[in-house]
């Protein structure tokens, strides 16, 4: 007996190991989200930002939160009742950089301190991040400079390389900036946007695109998409590429995540040129494109290097425009 009883342990011990692994499998599938986070990680390689919690009660740690707080709350410090100082339209810089920039793919800042100075073919110049941000508060919060040594200024540069403190020089990870996505092979249809607004927006930004202010009007939960509170025509969301790109990896806002995408490609591309076809502040800037023939394909003034018309230049189709600029640059 003693020996039949061995002769069943090692089918024992194997059962044993088989359940255990079974259970394993079972566990790890019963959360799809953390299963499905841990393989992006680990094959795409997405950047994440890196933990405030992990900043010393430094004054360098104290600069950055501040910078942090700058960039969720500008309203509070620069808006039309500004502590600071009263000089753009109310919107914070987070409603168009999600958390602050430290959201992949929601206009994220993870890239910036890597790859700053840099020439911008819209300045046609060297550009610091200083001047990028007061550019930002000039378009996208219709507003005015600030002091670039000022301690605000110096907040907000020093939470942006800090933000990307991992990143290498002169790349950019996954997820950085803004997503485009491939050209429609028709125009953007603002007609049609308006039935993406009505259904899938307007509970966030209204009827009448103002979007909803905080209780203690302090800035918005959900920002103006226009009207005179909301980013001017030199804005980079302006740009159709970059809004309908925007929206679609962000919006609704309540349901949107990468890995579940609310919008089809051309949900985006119709709501986008609904949205800009609404009127807001207009602003232009004579040192922008100062080589016209290097003007973003989707910038609706001239003067243009093609002979395409502003329209087209604004809602597309963008691939003709594209591929003209192609035979162009091989001539």
């Amino acid at each position: 007996m003693k020996w039949r009883r061995n002769l069943w342990l090692p089918f024992i011990v194997a059962l044993v190991i088989l359940i255990i692994i079974f259970n394993k499998r079972l566990f790890n599938t019963s959360q799809p989200g953390k299963t499905v986070t841990q393989k992006a990680d680990s094959v795409s390689n997405e950047w994440h930002a890196p933990d405030t919690a992990s900043l010393s009660s430094t004054a360098d740690g104290s600069l950055i939160l501040y910078g942090r707080e700058l960039i969720q709350n500008t309203s509070k410090y620069l808006g039309k009742k500004g502590v600071i100082a009263p000089i753009t339209n109310g919107m914070n810089c987070q409603n168009c950089h999600i958390d602050a920039g430290a959201k992949p793919y929601g206009n994220s800042f993870s890239a910036v301190a890597a790859n700053y100075p840099q020439f911008r073919n819209r300045s046609g110049i060297v550009e610091s991040i200083e001047f990028r941000i007061n550019d930002c508060l000039q378009r996208s919060l219709n507003g005015k400079t600030i002091d670039s040594l000022s301690k605000e200024m110096r907040a907000m540069v020093t939470y942006l390389k800090w933000l990307g403190k991992d990143v290498p020089q002169k790349t950019k990870p996954k997820g950085s900036g803004t997503p485009e996505l491939a050209y429609l092979h028709r125009a953007a249809d603002s007609s049609k946007g308006i039935l993406v607004y009505v259904n899938k927006c307007e509970r966030c930004h209204g009827k009448k695109g103002e979007g909803i202010i905080k209780a203690d009007s302090t800035g918005y939960i959900y920002p103006p998409l226009w009207g005179e509170n909301s980013y001017n025509t030199a804005a980079g969301l302006y740009r159709l590429t970059r809004f309908a790109g925007y929206v679609r990896y962000n919006m609704p806002f309540d349901k949107a995540s990468n890995l579940s995408l609310s919008l089809t490609d051309e949900e985006a591309w119709d709501v986008a040129a609904f949205v800009n076809s609404q009127p807001r502040p207009v602003k232009f800037f004579t040192q922008d494109w100062p080589d016209f023939k290097k003007k973003a394909i989707d910038y609706p003034y001239g003067p243009f290097a093609d002979t395409f018309p502003a329209a087209q230049h604004k809602y597309g189709p963008f691939e003709p425009i594209d591929k003209a600029r192609q035979s162009m640059g091989k001539k």
